[in-house]
């Protein structure tokens, strides 16, 4: 059955370039999986129904600031895969006019995609999948990642705990895929920095916590140990927020609520990024997210690597990204790359609140031979990844 895939129009980017220089087209698509959401228990924080193909169309209209000067012409096409639809069908349709393409699905979808026929020699930006085995074991060639990995975030999330001297820890984790894989980094990273999770807990989804959430979370928090902070594992937000301030213990929490790592954060003002937070919420009408920032970084990595080398090749484009002299800003406070062992993004990690950010990761004091953003994730040393060898 052909897919039904919605294509949303493709915006051209484009000035008028002077007349000695050559043209290049360079098409890109979106390529998104729509997914079943989960309930939550409150829908204060909707997710956006445009959550990345906004931060895609931004990084294409600051690829047309550049491109338009040297003749080089970017367009963004949205090709959005509705739930139960063929996802490979849709894929092949778009990798027959694109080498170019920036993804929005879960794990196995993005797999399956770079594993296709079509896909040899294309270049495709990981832009929302988590999963430490696709940096790993399941790495593949032609896939680079701009969202950092669920390791990335724990690294980053116990370092800051690590330098206020917080390591006695304890855990809460969820009954979803993402809660346990997350879960799974932050034991990693607990043992990797020194911290100790001295108990764990799982929540029970099946609970309703509407019924008393005063009564319920202290009751549940009550037999747990000393510790300095309470991490959470909800990466779908079902039960985390309810634990500040109704756990048995007056402590943080830290994780997948209240302090959050990630790829962005709405808090994040120095470096320039208050200039982009403000782009970004005139062209969305929306703060940006994880997903939109990384999908931009994915765009504007294109638009960087074309501009050096004058060249619209998936081929070329990915090569210059994964070498030496590749350089993006990124509104982090430091230049971004990727690590040529598995196609990962480097980057700082806010972790912030709600409210306000508490810090940039890598702390101060993480040293690295190389770079301080290696301290975030899996090294060379220790990564399973050889497709790119």
């Amino acid at each position: 059955m052909k897919p039904t895939a919605r294509v949303i129009p493709t915006v051209l980017a484009s000035l008028v370039a002077g007349p000695a220089l050559a043209s290049i087209d360079v098409p890109i698509a979106y390529l998104e999986m729509e997914i079943e959401r989960p309930p939550v228990l409150t829908n204060l924080d909707p997710i956006p129904e445009d959550l990345g193909r906004m931060g895609a169309q931004l990084g294409l209209a600051d690829n047309a600031t550049t491109g338009g000067f040297m003749g080089h012409n970017y367009s963004v096409t949205d090709v959005i895969v509705p739930l139960g639809e063929d996802w490979l069908e849709a894929a092949r349709t778009v990798l027959a006019d694109h080498r170019i393409l920036v993804v929005n699905a879960p794990a196995e979808a993005l797999l399956a995609l770079a594993e296709l026929p079509e896909a040899e020699g294309a270049l495709i930006f990981n832009a929302s999948a988590e999963a430490e085995a696709l940096r790993e074991d399941d790495c593949r060639a032609n896939v680079l990642h701009t969202m950092p990995s669920y390791a990335m975030r724990a690294d980053a999330l116990m370092q800051f705990l690590i330098s206020k001297r917080w390591s006695d820890l304890v855990m809460i984790t969820g009954q979803r895929e993402g809660d346990m894989a997350f879960a799974e980094a932050l034991r990693n990273s607990a043992t990797k920095f020194g911290a100790r999770i001295r108990a764990e807990k799982e929540w029970d989804m099946s609970s309703d916590m509407r019924r008393n959430i005063g009564q319920e979370f202290p009751v549940f928090t009550q037999d747990f140990p000393s510790h300095h902070v309470m991490l959470v594992a909800d990466e779908a937000g079902d039960f985390g927020p309810f634990l500040e301030f109704n756990a048995w213990e007056p402590r943080p929490v830290a994780g997948s609520a209240g302090a959050r790592p990630d790829a962005w954060s709405d808090r994040v003002e120095a470096y320039g990024a208050a200039q982009l937070q403000l782009r970004f919420k005139r062209l969305a009408d929306r703060p940006m997210g994880a997903v939109d920032y990384a999908a931009w970084a994915a765009v504007r990595s294109v638009g960087e690597a074309v501009t050096r080398t004058g060249s619209n090749d998936a081929g070329e484009i990915r090569d210059y990204i994964l070498g030496d002299d590749f350089e993006l800003a990124a509104f982090k406070g430091a230049a971004i790359t990727y690590r040529d062992w598995n196609g990962q993004m480097r980057q700082p990690m806010p972790v912030a609140t709600k409210t306000a950010l508490v810090a940039m990761t890598p702390m101060p004091g993480f040293l690295h031979e190389v770079s301080t953003l290696d301290t975030l994730g899996r090294d060379r040393p220790e990564t399973a990844c050889t497709a790119f060898d």
